[in-house]
């Protein structure tokens, strides 16, 4: 990707470096194992385990666990998120404005092994996650060598993660995540996987949106970076994800959707550039 040199965004809160205490005991090692397995990636999903696990009361501190010289604060991992974030608040508050309405960007945190959010303790296990309680993306950036390890390398998989995260904000700001919730509130297990499954497909075709806009306003992507994209999408599938732990996929145990769902939707909006076709609900 062509990203160096381009605007940062400010709207990067880095929490590296601090150390995350917490006076009442969480998740232990069996549960951990059970996170990961349930939300290895991103979603509001992962947060309701998260919250169910840690409970509503205890006390939060971040403290910090490195001198701010240890901390490099103008890293080069910091600087592509930062870049892909305002990417993504470029492409986003020019079509929300041909709506006439107001884009209100979302805060990405940064952070290293546990923090806390508005859903909840944020852990790296459970991978890159939207809390719609705070209007912040967490990210802790040891996913990217996660990533790898998926299949999917290099700097357009990561930030296809990214604009899928801004995509659960934009369904926040346009009220699609509360009717879902509300929905599953109403329904059974498996009536609230198959809602969960098509919430996250269409956050990954609001990514493929993203970078319809980007790549026409300001051309950055390079040979191979769709593959990276779609390598990304094939990786964090459900069915991969279940193979890779030695489960037999089950459909209605799906909350993301499998790999071909995902990359058909990613392409879908990088295809169309429209939410006109992100209809997945």
């Amino acid at each position: 990707m062509r990203w160096r040199g381009r605007r940062q965004s400010r709207n990067v809160e880095d929490r590296r470096g601090q150390r995350f205490i917490r006076s009442k005991k969480g998740a232990g090692g069996g549960a951990m194992i059970l996170l990961l397995l349930a939300g290895l990636f991103f979603g509001e999903d992962v947060q309701r385990i998260l919250s169910f696990f840690v409970g509503s009361g205890g006390q939060q501190v971040q403290q910090s666990s490195r001198s701010p010289q240890q901390v490099a604060a103008n890293d080069a991992n910091k600087q592509f998120v930062s870049t892909i974030l305002a990417e993504t608040e470029d492409t986003w508050n020019a079509i929300f404005a041909q709506s006439g309405v107001q884009y209100q960007a979302p805060k990405l945190v940064l952070y290293e092994g546990q923090t806390s959010t508005a859903c909840g303790v944020g852990q790296a296990a459970s991978g890159p996650f939207y809390c719609p309680g705070d209007y912040k993306i967490y990210i802790d950036l040891s996913f990217m060598n996660e990533l790898k390890r998926m299949g999917a390398p290099g700097d357009f998989a990561f930030a296809y993660v990214i604009a899928h995260e801004v995509g659960h904000h934009v369904q926040n700001l346009i009220g699609v995540a509360k009717d879902v919730r509300q929905k599953q509130a109403r329904a059974n297990k498996a009536t609230a996987n198959a809602l969960s499954v098509k919430m996250e497909l269409q956050a990954d075709c609001l990514a493929g949106i993203w970078i319809n806009h980007t790549e026409r306003r300001n051309s950055i992507l390079e040979q191979g970076d769709i593959e990276e994209g779609f390598a990304a999408a094939a990786a964090v599938g459900d069915d991969k994800i279940m193979s890779r732990a030695g489960m037999a996929p089950r459909r209605e145990n799906f909350t993301h959707g499998s790999s071909k769902e995902r990359m058909y939707w990613f392409q879908q909006g990088m295809k169309s550039g429209s939410i006109d076709n992100c209809q997945t609900l």
